[in-house]
């Protein structure tokens, strides 16, 4: 019987520990499960006010990021120019100009709102937490992975706004750049500056509970998924395109993901890196930020009804890429 118990404590403290580690993706499929069962009061004008509430959790989201972000420590990985051009010039280059030329290909084939989240994903900046973790597991140069996540998405706060709009611009659509610069300024980049200029006196208690702001953080961007999809689904979106919708659009991605993993690693033997670098490289230039582009995409295409449907793509590529660069930095943390 004594067994008996400890069996069943062992097995639930392996579910607790699962669930901590995989809570946000679950929160993703809870939130668009949410939006489909009652979207009327995270709809435009719905009870719980996305029109104002998102935009109060973005300034939170860009303070603490601004609060937690330790611009120091980038000194410790500035040197490595060849690592640093490599995936900067991935991010914010190469992987548009794949995204432009896929669109190119088969952009017409897809519905507009799915064709712009395609060129929306190209243009994030790389993500922070998770890049840095796996060039941390891989046993890669962890001071040049934080350097170049932590630039990435301070570069993107200018640069993907106006990505996408030369590239909607490109397949014949529109953006009112002005007033998206306007609020990007306003919402993300004064809110940052703030928590970053506060930081010298409250560096210790943000660093303390340095989880915990990520955890309000995460769940500031499932609302947005849920407000977005809650509008998708109240303007009948899904029902205008029906199942087969979700199979293109994860296709697409993993079409997209293979490609650039693919022309990463050849850019990589090329640049000559060593396999420290090579590991920051990897993850840092083909991963795609969700923590970011949530917000970032609410504040450029506002209360868009296809909102869901443009956020597609990049909720489908983020659990990709963490399940294909886990197993990656796993395989390269052992010796051949």
């Amino acid at each position: 019987m004594e067994r008996l118990r400890f069996d069943h404590r062992v097995q639930a403290r392996s579910y607790m520990i699962w669930f901590r580690r995989n809570w946000f993706l679950l929160g993703l499929v809870a939130a668009v499960g949410l939006a489909w069962l009652f979207p009327a009061a995270g709809a435009k004008g719905g009870l719980l006010r996305p029109e104002l509430t998102i935009r109060a959790g973005v300034v939170v989201i860009y303070f603490f990021q601004g609060l937690t972000l330790a611009l120091a420590a980038l000194r410790h990985g500035a040197l490595r120019w060849r690592l640093h051009a490599l995936v900067q010039a991935w991010t914010f280059l190469l992987f548009p100009l794949v995204g432009l030329l896929l669109d190119r290909v088969a952009g017409a084939r897809l519905p507009p709102d799915l064709r712009t989240g395609f060129l929306f994903l190209c243009v994030l900046p790389t993500t922070i937490s998770t890049a840095i973790v796996f060039t941390t597991v891989a046993g890669g140069n962890v001071a040049g992975a934080i350097f170049n996540a932590t630039l990435s998405n301070l570069l993107g706060i200018a640069l993907t706004p106006l990505w996408t709009g030369w590239l909607m611009r490109a397949g014949g659509r529109t953006l009112p750049l002005g007033p998206v610069i306007l609020e990007i300024v306003l919402l993300l980049l004064v809110p940052l500056a703030a928590g970053q200029a506060l930081r010298p006196w409250l560096r210790r208690w943000a660093d303390a509970r340095k989880p915990r702001l990520a955890g309000v953080n995460s769940g500031i961007v499932l609302f947005i998924v849920y407000a977005a999809f809650a509008n998708s689904v109240q303007a009948r979106v899904w029902e205008r395109y029906g199942a087969h919708i979700m199979l293109l659009a994860l296709t697409g991605v993993l079409l997209l993901f293979a490609f650039v993993m693919g022309a990463v690693l050849v850019t990589i033997r090329a640049a000559r890196l060593d396999s420290a670098d090579a590991s920051a490289a990897l993850f840092c230039s083909s991963q795609k930020t969700l923590a970011a582009g949530v917000p970032m995409a609410q504040l450029i295409f506002g209360a868009h009804p296809g909102l869901g449907l443009i956020l597609l793509p990049v909720m489908l590529y983020h659990p990709l890429q963490l399940m294909v660069h886990g197993m990656i930095a796993m395989r390269w943390r052992r010796p051949l």
